[in-house]
C-alpha cells in the first residue's frame, strides 16, 4: 500500500514546497511557460516568440484566439497547461497572497510566549510562598494547611 501512495505523497510534498515560497512558485510558472512554449513551437512549427506568447495567453486563460493549436499534441498541451494553471498555480498564488493579508498582528511571537510562561511560573511560585506563609492552600494543592505563624 505504501508503494501506491509514494507518488501522491511526492506530488503533495512538491505542491507544499511550491506553495511555501513565492520565488519557487514564480520560477515554476516561468519554467512551465518556457517548456510549454518550446513544445508548442515544436508541435506547430511556429516561432519561439509566437509560441511563448501563446503559452502566456493560454496560461492566463485569456485566450485571445490569435494563435490556436491545430495538432492533437498541441491541443493536449493546451489542455494540460490550462488545467495546471487553473487547478494548481493560480490557487497557490491566491492562497499565498491571502495568507499574507490574514496575518494576526496581535498574536504573540514565540519569544513573547516563552517570556509570559516564565513570568507566570514566577508569579505562581511567589503566590504559593505567600499562601504558605499565610497558611492558605490553593485548590490544586494536596498538602494540608500549615499552622499560622505568630505575628
Amino acid at each position: 500500500m505504501d508503494v501506491l501512495l509514494s507518488v501522491p505523497r511526492a506530488v503533495y510534498r512538491g505542491v507544499i514546497w511550491l506553495a511555501n515560497s513565492p520565488r519557487t512558485l514564480l520560477l515554476a510558472y516561468l519554467i512551465l511557460i518556457v517548456v510549454c512554449g518550446t513544445l508548442y513551437s515544436h508541435f506547430e512549427t511556429r516561432s519561439i516568440g509566437d509560441s511563448l506568447w501563446w503559452a502566456v495567453v493560454t496560461a492566463s486563460t485569456v485566450g485571445y484566439g490569435d494563435i490556436s493549436p491545430s495538432s492533437w499534441q498541441a491541443r493536449m498541451l493546451a489542455a494540460l497547461l490550462i488545467s495546471i494553471m487553473v487547478l494548481l498555480v493560480i490557487p497557490l498564488i491566491t492562497a499565498h497572497f491571502a495568507s499574507k493579508l490574514i496575518v494576526d498582528h496581535d498574536a504573540f511571537r514565540h519569544e513573547e510566549q516563552e517570556e509570559l510562561k516564565a513570568n507566570l511560573r514566577q508569579v505562581r511560585m511567589l503566590l504559593e510562598e505567600m499562601a504558605a506563609r499565610q497558611g492558605v492552600t490553593s485548590q490544586g494543592s494536596v498538602s494540608p494547611p500549615s499552622a499560622p505563624s505568630d505575628r
